[in-house]
């Protein structure tokens, strides 16, 4: 199993709707020097501006950004290349990145290389603390700037502390 971290930036709350603008994946080993990066056009004439404004590109921007499939197509092949078994998909906030990362694969490829599960960083966190309220963040190293392959650095970096607090990986 090889974990890849996650991270997307969306015009909007759901795909389809709404589009993923970029993501960014890195292999979580102790280099974290693996990474992936793609910016991909809208798939939909529908977006918030509050929303992208997150991202830091303009609208305008993201129109010029590659096809979404051919960006799904890199990623899938990005995957293969670096996991020497299954990939598993953790991210800060699963709930938001996984449905953006799975509805694209299912709807641009026909296939998910993550398979039907995802893990959440946070939830791993509070499980290993038995604390509801605790939050990993101060375990990152990488600023967290909504570049999303500086926050998947960044939360690599907080799975790997855990990992040093004595989380079997």
């Amino acid at each position: 199993m090889t974990i890849i971290m996650v991270d997307i930036e969306s015009d909007g709350p759901i795909p389809h709707d709404y589009s993923m603008i970029s993501f960014g994946a890195v292999v979580v080993d102790q280099a974290l020097d693996k990474t992936f990066y793609g910016q991909l056009k809208p798939i939909s004439d529908k977006w918030i501006p509050e929303a992208l404004a997150v991202s830091g590109f303009s609208r305008e921007q993201t129109l010029d950004f590659d096809d979404p499939q051919l960006v799904m197509q890199r990623f899938a092949d990005w995957l293969k290349q670096v996991c020497g078994s299954k990939p598993m998909f953790f991210s800060d906030n699963n709930g938001f990145d996984w449905q953006f990362i799975n509805w694209y694969f299912i709807h641009f490829l026909g296939h998910n290389p993550f398979g039907f599960s995802s893990t959440n960083l946070g939830s791993l966190y509070k499980g290993m603390q038995r604390d509801m309220f605790v939050n990993f963040k101060h375990l990152r190293k990488t600023k967290h700037t909504h570049h999303p392959v500086d926050d998947a650095k960044g939360n690599a970096e907080a799975l790997l502390a855990m990992r040093d607090m004595g989380l079997k990986l």
